[in-house]
This record gives C-alpha cells, structure tokens and sequence, in this order.
C-alpha cells in the first residue's frame, strides 16, 4: 500500500521531469490551515526540512495560514523535528473544561505556542538563513471585529452569503495581513485582488499575529491592535487563506504537503462543490498528499478534525491523535525511501484543478 501520493502542476511537472527533484529546486513551503487535520502530515513535517529542504544553498519562503502558520514557525526553527514534535504532542494532548470559553482556548493556545517556540524560537524564526516565515492573518471589518459572539455570528452569516455568491464578497468583512521576518510585497499574486497589507514580524508581534493566525472566529477570541499593523481586530489566517489560491512570485516551484489533493480556496468556500482553486495558481506546486489506502487504515478511518473535541471523550481523542501521528511517520519514511531511489519524477500524479 502507497502511503503517499505526489501531485504536481503543470509547470512543476515539467521541470521535475527534466531536472529531477533536489531541494533547491523549491523556493517555497506551505502549510494550510485545519486545525487537527495536520496531525497525519507530522511525520513528514519532522524531515521535510531536516532531511531534504536543508540542504538548500538558496532562500525559501515558508508561508501558513492558522494551523499552517504554527507549523510555519516550527519549520523555521534550528531544530525543526523538535519543534514540529513540541507543536504536535502539546496540541493533541490539550484538554478543555466541559464547555470552555473562548478566552479558556485562547489561553490554552498561547500556552501550546510558548511551549512550541521554547527559549530561543522566536530569535531562531526571525533571524533564520535561507528561511523566510510568513503568517497569513485577516484584519476584520464591522460585525466580525466584534468581542461579542453574537455579533461575529451575524457577520459571519452576511460574509457566508456574499462569498457563495462570489468570493470577493467578503472583501467588506475581511482583509489580508501577511507578517513576514523579512517583508516581500511581491510574494504573490491574487486572482481575486483581496486588499493586502504586509508587516515586519518583530520580537513583539511574532507572538500575536502566529496566535491570530489560528485565532477562529467565535471559538476564540481576536487578537486585537497588533503591534506595528494597523489598529483593529485580528482573526483566523484561512477565512481568505484556506488552503490558498495564490500563484507565489518565485522562479522555482513551491512544496506543499497538504491533507487532500484538491484544496479549497477559503474558509467559507468548503461547502461550495463548484468552488475550486485556480489552477494557474498551483502550476509550480508539488502536493505531497496521503494516500486514500492510508487514511481509511487509521482508527476510524479519517484523518481527525475539531469536531473530535465534541464527538470523543478527551482520552479517547487524545489516544486517537496520539495513534495518528505515530502512522505519520510512515508517510516520512515513504518519502524519504522516494527521495533515496530518486524516482519522485516516476511517482508523480497531474493536479486536477479547473482552468480558469
């Protein structure tokens, strides 16, 4: 049985063919946001960097959203296999009172990134060679700025409406902030021309915009007037960034270890089927996705979700999440043993997104 499977766009394909695949080929990393879903890539995430991508001679961006963006800061780390163990051990093993407040998760998330970033991450993060950390963060306008859950839920509802009928409707309740260890106004390219603003990451932001970046809407609480961005309130990086839509501003191609092989654009569009990713925007992209064989041999057959906290008893979803980044290791140990054979250009598999 495949653990994995490997998927690149038509760009990447080519050039992969034609070249190989060596880690200076990549001049960017992704992480996506969706929370627990991440715990089946831990594995791969312990040696992607340590085994592969830090052999680099040249600068590559590594660029998150929520979940993706804590991951982000692990990757950056001198010690990037210890700090993606920190992150995934402390994460699954978090436990919530019965029915917890927002400010309750929102403590307990600052706890997991403190322990995450040890004593030294944050200088590690900002002061990395060849690394450039990225958060992706939405600065929220009108109903979902607001503390009261409320409030937000009726904003959220106005945005839901106006982004099924088109994406760029919720350009009124959301806009992009994207902090950077090293600022690039030109990281990328939006189809779909979200207003943008980017921000320095310095010793005093790193910490609230990472914690912003995973900040959901009603679940926990915005993190607001974030130094050295704009006044305002701050939340989840994936409302905008969910999985990306974003064709990155780099001549080489862009690694994207990712939960499901077709990504969805935003937060608000996973319910919307005919909602796709631009294809131009994954044409340098190479997926590294877990097989279906894979996920329907772990317990229950699906990889887990937040909707474990209200469907499992905290140990049996912390046994179930514990299991789950034990069988990642597999998807590592499969990567590697490609990378070992250098036959990745034999295993690749065309992305199938829609031409638009």
């Amino acid at each position: 049985m495949a653990a994995l499977n490997i998927y690149a766009g038509k760009m990447a394909m080519q050039r992969i063919q034609q070249d190989g695949f060596q880690a200076d080929m990549f001049g960017g990393f992704l992480g996506a946001s969706g929370g627990p879903k991440w715990f089946v890539l831990a594995g791969l995430d312990k040696v992607i960097f340590k085994e592969f991508l830090d052999d680099r001679s040249s600068n590559i961006d590594i660029m998150g959203s929520s979940a993706g963006a804590f991951r982000a800061a692990c990757l950056a780390q001198n010690d990037s296999a210890a700090a993606i163990e920190r992150l995934a051990i402390n994460y699954a093993n978090t436990v919530y009172s019965e029915k917890p407040t927002a400010a309750e998760i929102t403590t307990k998330g600052y706890d997991l990134l403190y322990t995450m970033l040890g004593d030294s991450g944050i200088d590690e993060i900002l002061t990395a060679k060849n690394k450039n950390v990225h958060f992706f963060v939405q600065q929220c306008h009108g109903l979902v700025a607001s503390p009261n859950k409320l409030a937000q839920m009726t904003g959220l509802s106005l945005a839901a409406a106006k982004n099924a009928i088109a994406r760029k409707g919720i350009a009124k309740h959301f806009s992009r902030a994207v902090f950077s260890a090293r600022c690039n106004t030109e990281l990328f390219t939006d189809p779909y021309h979200f207003p943008t603003d980017f921000y320095q990451m310095t010793q005093q932001n790193l910490v609230p915009s990472l914690m912003a970046s995973g900040s959901i809407p009603v679940v926990l609480e915005g993190i607001t007037d974030i130094p050295g961005a704009k006044p305002g309130m701050y939340r989840d990086g994936g409302i905008i960034d969910y999985h990306f839509d974003l064709s990155f501003e780099t001549e080489k191609l862009v690694l994207y270890p990712h939960f499901y092989a077709k990504p969805v654009p935003g937060w608000f569009d996973k319910g919307l089927k005919r909602r796709s990713c631009h294809a131009s925007s994954y044409d340098n992209t190479v997926m590294i996705v877990p097989s279906d064989e894979f996920v329907h041999a772990l317990p229950y057959g699906k990889i887990p979700d937040r909707k474990d906290f209200e469907t499992m008893p905290a140990e049996q979803r912390k046994k179930y999440w514990m299991t789950v980044i034990q069988e990642s290791d597999k998807l590592a140990d499969e990567f590697l043993s490609i990378l070992h054979e250098q036959n990745v250009e034999h295993k690749l598999l065309p992305l199938q997104l829609q031409r638009i």
